[in-house]
């Protein structure tokens, strides 16, 4: 299937935005955006890219393959791996990171486990997961379908829909509405900091908030 990419442009954007102000900017269009129980391996490294998208199955009598989808991955994607969060075996490992490092990719965001945790940490690789587990998913899961719309931590992904990561989690961004919503993070990130340098400065949180109408800035619109 086609599958959209947006803007490099917007993607350098949201690489410089938190995830905190991407989820605001998301419920002011009233769109779920959060992967609940997606968290980082790698402290302090930031990911944003399109969705490159895989769904996994358990396997049965015929047994399918597990990573060799790499290939097909272009630089600057976000790996999506939607293993139904599954911890009990892996869908990611040293192999991979040392493929996907290599290729440029932006980084990789399981709905399950990864595992060969010290060589992710040595290459510093953006990935993001349910948590860690060393068992791994040959001939326990495989590949059913590739660039197709998938869930992760409960939230919908569509092939080169933006996910954004970094300390806090993941958020995802439907391609089609990037640049409004891009737009509406970046004016909540200023906001929250006229308001922070507001208070610094003397001003109540109360009059600083009220000053920069900050219980608007997630309301819905």
């Amino acid at each position: 299937m086609q599958v959209e990419r947006p803007d490099k442009k917007i993607i350098d954007r949201f690489m410089t935005l938190p995830t905190a102000a991407v989820s605001d900017a998301l419920d002011r269009f009233g769109l779920r955006g959060g992967c609940e129980g997606i968290l980082p391996v790698v402290p302090g490294v930031k990911m944003a890219g399109p969705a490159f998208t895989i769904r996994y199955v358990p396997v049965g009598q015929v047994k399918g393959t597990v990573g060799d989808y790499i290939e097909s991955v272009e630089p600057g994607a976000v790996i999506v791996l939607d293993n139904n969060g599954r911890t009990d075996c892996t869908v990611w490992g040293d192999i991979l990171t040392m493929v996907a490092k290599s290729k440029g990719i932006g980084g990789t965001v399981i709905d399950g486990v990864c595992r060969d945790i010290p060589f992710i940490l040595k290459e510093q690789y953006p990935i993001f997961t349910r948590g860690r587990f060393m068992m791994t998913g040959k001939d326990r899961v495989m590949v059913e379908a590739m660039n197709v719309t998938v869930s992760i931590g409960r939230t919908q992904v569509k092939p080169g829909d933006i996910l954004v990561g970094d300390d806090t989690g993941v958020v995802v961004v439907p391609w089609e509405r990037a640049t409004e919503v891009l737009e509406m993070a970046i004016e909540i990130e200023e906001a929250e900091n006229r308001i922070e340098e507001a208070v610094r400065n003397g001003l109540t949180l109360t009059q600083a908030r009220e000053k920069f109408h900050y219980h608007s800035l997630q309301s819905k619109k």
